[in-house]
């Protein structure tokens, strides 16, 4: 399944706008640096935390690279939830030199 995406950039003005962005990588990977106001649910658990996603508007998925995100954005889109890729995933978002959060929380 084809899956919508959007850049880091526009996922930036989307953040600005109280977006939901959903990481789906691993607590460790989290940890190590994430899209600030991300939500942590690593891939494994997005079945069955499917009542925890928002369905009144867009979800941004992100991962490392944007595969992991792109397997769950088809997920959730076959469940009526208007999810987006974001490209290139954590990597893009690092190499652009925009801010992270580390650390648990």
């Amino acid at each position: 399944m084809n899956v919508p995406e959007i850049s880091v950039d526009e996922l930036e003005g989307q953040i600005a706008n109280s977006a939901v962005v959903i990481d789906v990588r691993e607590q460790a990977e989290w940890d190590e640096g994430r899209v600030v106001g991300s939500r942590l649910m690593p891939l494994g658990e997005v079945v069955a935390r499917l009542d925890e996603i928002p369905t009144d508007g867009p979800v941004y998925v992100i991962c490392r690279s944007g595969v992991r995100s792109a397997e769950a954005c088809g997920y959730l889109r076959t469940q009526g939830i208007d999810a987006f890729n974001v490209t290139g995933g954590v990597l893009a978002w690092l190499d652009s030199e925009r801010t992270v959060e580390s650390g648990a929380r």
